[in-house]
C-alpha cells in the first residue's frame, strides 16, 4: 500500500480500503483512499495534461477529466465521509490544497490559450491598411487646396506670413472697420448671409478681409500676410458663380510703401503661378477699403482660348480709414491690399468650364490634376 499521509502523528489517516479500479480518463489507479502519494499523483497526472493542452478545447477536456465530478481528485474528496472525524481536518486540507493547485494551474493554462488564440485570429485577419487594392482607386487632393497652397508658398517665399481667421465674422470686422458706408449693397439681405438674431451682427464672411484687420491688430508693424480661404455670397450656382468660394487676399503695411511696390509684388505672383510671360494691367476702379483702387487684368499667355487679358481681382493703396481702425498712423505708414478668386484663377489656368465641377464632389475631377496642381 502506497505511504500513508500522516501531518500529525496522533490523527493518523484512515486505513479502510475499497477494491482499487483504474480510471480510463486518466490512467491511474482510482482511489480508495485518501493518501499524500495518492493525491500527489492525481495532482501531477492533472498538471502534465494541462501543460499538454495546445488549445481550448483539450483544455476542455483536460478540466473535465482532472477537476471535473469524475475525476481522481474528486473522487478522493468523496472519499471524506469515511474519514473519522479526527482525521477530517487533515485529509481535508490535503485533498483541498491539490484541488486548488490544478485550479491554479487550469487558469493560467486558459488565460494563455486565449491569449495565445486571440493573437493568432488577429494576425490571421490581419489586413495591410496601406496597401492600394485594385478594386479602389486612389484619390486625390482637390484642386482648389492645391491651388491655395500653391499661392501661399510663393508669398512664404518672399518673406509673407500666412494668415487665417474665422468664417463666421464680426460685421464690424466684414464692413465696418473696412470702411464700408451703412448703406453700402453688399450690406444688404440679397448679398450676404447674415446670422440670426441680427441684431447680434455676425455674418458669413464675405471676404477675408477681415483677415487682414485681425492680422494688423494682432501683429507688429511692419506687416506682410497673405490670407487664403472660404468667403461666402448669396450667389446661384451656375457655370460662374457659387455661394461659397474662396479668396486669396494680401495686405502689406510698412513705411513708404507705393503703388510701385503692389504691381512689383502682383507682377512676380502672375509669373510664379502662369510663367514668365504673365503680366498684370492696373485699371483704375472704386473699392471702399483701398484708396486708390485698381481692377487687376492678368496676361494669360497660355490661356485655351489663346493669349489674352483676363480680370482677375482688386487690389489697391489701403485706405487711411482702415489703417486707423487698425490704430495705426497713415501719416508714418502705408500700404498696399489685393485680392484674388482661387475658383476663378482654376478655372482660367487649368481650363475648368463649369463651376459645377468644384462642388459636386466626384472623384474624377480632382484625380485629373493628380496631387499638384
Amino acid at each position: 500500500m502506497p505511504e500513508q499521509l500522516n501531518p500529525d502523528p496522533t490523527n493518523p489517516v484512515p486505513t479502510n480500503t475499497v477494491p482499487a479500479a483504474t480510471t480510463e480518463a486518466t490512467g491511474i489507479t482510482e482511489p480508495t483512499e485518501i493518501t499524500e502519494a495518492g493525491v500527489a499523483a492525481a495532482v501531477n497526472a492533472a498538471l502534465v495534461a494541462i501543460a499538454a493542452a495546445s488549445d481550448s478545447a483539450a483544455l476542455k477536456s483536460v478540466r473535465t477529466s482532472h477537476a471535473g465530478e469524475a475525476s481522481v481528485l474528486a473522487k478522493l474528496n468523496g472519499l471524506m465521509r469515511t474519514v473519522p472525524p479526527t482525521e477530517k481536518a487533515a485529509a481535508g486540507k490535503l485533498v483541498g490544497q491539490g484541488r486548488a493547485r490544478v485550479t491554479q494551474a487550469l487558469t493560467a493554462r486558459e488565460g494563455e490559450i486565449l491569449e495565445a488564440e486571440a493573437a493568432a485570429q488577429l494576425a490571421a485577419e490581419e489586413v495591410d491598411v496601406t496597401a492600394a487594392l485594385s478594386r479602389w482607386q486612389p484619390g486625390a487632393r482637390h484642386p482648389l487646396t492645391l491651388l491655395q497652397e500653391r499661392v501661399a508658398d510663393v508669398f512664404v517665399g518672399m518673406g509673407w506670413e500666412v494668415a487665417e481667421g474665422p468664417e463666421l465674422e464680426s460685421e464690424w470686422f466684414n464692413f465696418d472697420a473696412l470702411n464700408f458706408d451703412e448703406d453700402h449693397p453688399a450690406r444688404a439681405m440679397q448679398d450676404t448671409f447674415f446670422i440670426e438674431p441680427t441684431s447680434a451682427h455676425l455674418v458669413l464672411r464675405t471676404h477675408t478681409s477681415p483677415v487682414q484687420l485681425r492680422a494688423l491688430l494682432s501683429r507688429e508693424l511692419p506687416v506682410y500676410v497673405v490670407a487664403p480661404g472660404r468667403v461666402y455670397r448669396t450667389d446661384e450656382l451656375d457655370a460662374t458663380h457659387t455661394p461659397v468660394f474662396h479668396q486669396i487676399e494680401g495686405i502689406a503695411v510698412d513705411k513708404g510703401l507705393t503703388m510701385a511696390h503692389l504691381r512689383g509684388t502682383l507682377d512676380h505672383f502672375v509669373k510664379a503661378m502662369f510663367g514668365d510671360e504673365a503680366k498684370v494691367r492696373l485699371r483704375p476702379n472704386y473699392f471702399p477699403f483701398t484708396e486708390p483702387s485698381a481692377e487687376l487684368d492678368l496676361w494669360h499667355p497660355t490661356f485655351a482660348g489663346g493669349p489674352r487679358w483676363i480680370e482677375w481681382g482688386g487690389c489697391g493703396m489701403v485706405n487711411a480709414n482702415v489703417l486707423r481702425s487698425a490704430g495705426i498712423d497713415p501719416d508714418v505708414y502705408s500700404g498696399f491690399a489685393f485680392g484674388v478668386g482661387v475658383e476663378r484663377a482654376l478655372m482660367f489656368r487649368n481650363d475648368v468650364k463649369d463651376m459645377h465641377d468644384m462642388v459636386e464632389g466626384d472623384v474624377r475631377f480632382s484625380q485629373q490634376f493628380g496631387m499638384a496642381v
